[in-house]
């Protein structure tokens, strides 16, 4: 048996004993990265190490830090409150302005997982305070920062374009833009009547309109009417000097990401520590907040990944499918391995990997060079909402109030879905008509 199938079923083990035995899969993985690393592939410690996803590790840190602090001085609950107010109390229109948020931010320039960090936290503070569903609003930010991710201005769409032109394929920007949010979209739309949306308010309703009991702990509901039940508490309607700081702090962070390209993780962390200094009751709480536990499963599976990697194994599959001798297959699977391996590693990284290897056949004329990356393009991002992507960790990162074990089935379920469904329709869709 080869080292490269060793290294897949090894993965899968991971897989099976994480989800019979209860075990965090992250250190499952630092086992396996380990195990295979030295006695498959003759790795040093250091070359397993340098797997590792110090800039994802920094990303989920820094991010939940400075959102924890904006969840204990209120600042998230005040936002909260000013978003109702903003589209005039209707519940149901949020999940939307978070996707257009979201899709604003990556087509102007903006990272994808520097738009999620932005808008997620914010959007499932919103989602837990309304009882949305914590995997409509992830689903929302994503698909929205992945459907304006191709803009030929955005980082996505500038890499995309690039390799086209440096293995002189023919290209064409706009539908490549207009490919990735077609599809956002339509998901969008199937995950927001699926998950409950047609549910929620569409009539005005009061930002106090959910409230706790603090007698007996229940949530007093009036939803289905869309009337009013208490109007917002004066603590959490009033800018008090320590939210006044978090909100400059958040425009800081906004600004140096996408004025200045700063580390959104590194950004994160500063902004979070110069708080601390001020109120370091908020800091200290917000510390015991950040996701551990997941920032472990999440570092965990990318460094074995990342031994993946290195050892060939990625690559050994694409050259596996490429050297089919059907055209339309060979275009299908790698729209399926770009799928399955985004959802646990670079999605920019993996294009850069497969489309040069769509390149042979391409040349033959048999397969249209636009619909071919348009599709690989988007079967390698719309499965970033999978815990095990940045976007998709740093929805399970930011979600407060939930049962992170079941939302994080709940995310690896719909990745699995993405991956499964995503492919076959693109394909079929943009491939198999011979766009370009």
């Amino acid at each position: 048996m080869s080292d490269e199938l060793i290294s897949i079923l090894v993965l899968v083990v991971v897989f099976v004993i994480a989800t019979t035995r209860s075990i965090n899969m992250g250190a499952l993985s630092f086992a396996a990265a380990f195990g295979v690393g030295e006695l498959v592939a003759d790795f040093s410690a250091d070359h397993i190490f340098a797997g590792f996803p110090g800039d994802l590790f920094v990303v989920l840190v820094g991010v939940t830090y400075l959102f924890a602090l904006a969840r204990a001085n209120g600042t998230t609950d005040w936002l909260v409150h000013a978003s109702i107010r903003l589209v005039g109390g209707r519940v149901a229109l949020i999940p939307w302005v978070m996707f257009a948020i979201s899709g604003v931010l990556t087509a102007i320039g903006a990272v994808s997982p520097a738009a999620v960090a932005i808008v997620a936290p914010l959007a499932l503070s919103f989602a837990a305070r309304y009882h949305i569903s914590p995997l409509l609003m992830g689903a929302m930010v994503v698909h929205g920062a992945q459907g304006g991710g191709f803009s030929p201005i955005s980082i996505y769409g500038s890499i995309v374009n690039g390799i086209v032109d440096r293995e002189k394929l023919p290209g064409n920007e706009v539908t490549l833009f207009l490919a990735s949010l077609v599809v956002n979209l339509v998901i969008a739309a199937v995950v927001f009547v699926v998950c409950g949306g047609l549910k929620l308010p569409r009539t005005a309703v009061a930002a106090g309109e959910i409230r706790v009991d603090k007698r007996d702990g229940k949530e007093g509901e009036d939803r289905e009417k869309g009337a009013a039940v208490d109007a917002p508490a004066d603590t959490e309607s009033r800018l008090t000097p320590a939210r006044i700081a978090t909100l400059a702090a958040l425009v800081a962070l906004v600004v140096a990401v996408l004025a200045f390209d700063l580390d959104a993780g590194l950004t994160s962390i500063t902004l979070a520590v110069a708080l601390s200094v001020f109120w370091p009751d908020h800091g200290k709480k917000a510390v015991n907040e950040v996701t551990w536990p997941t920032v472990l499963l999440i570092c965990g599976v990318l460094t074995y990944v990342g031994v993946l990697d290195e050892m060939g194994t990625i690559d050994y599959a694409g050259k596996a499918v490429s050297d089919i001798g059907i055209p339309l297959l060979a275009a299908l699977l790698l729209c399926y391995i770009g799928g399955i391996v985004s959802a646990f590693a670079s999605s920019v990284g993996i294009m850069g990997a497969l489309i040069p290897l769509a390149v042979p056949f391409l040349a033959q004329g048999d397969i249209g060079a636009v619909g071919m990356i348009a599709a690989l393009a988007v079967s390698a991002t719309v499965v970033d909402v999978s815990p095990f992507s940045t976007n998709g960790a740093l929805v399970l990162a930011n979600a407060p109030d939930v049962d992170r074990d079941r939302f994080f089935r709940q995310l690896m379920v719909y990745g699995g879905i993405m991956v499964v469904a995503v492919p076959p329709v693109v394909w079929l869709t943009m491939v198999v008509p011979g766009l370009g």
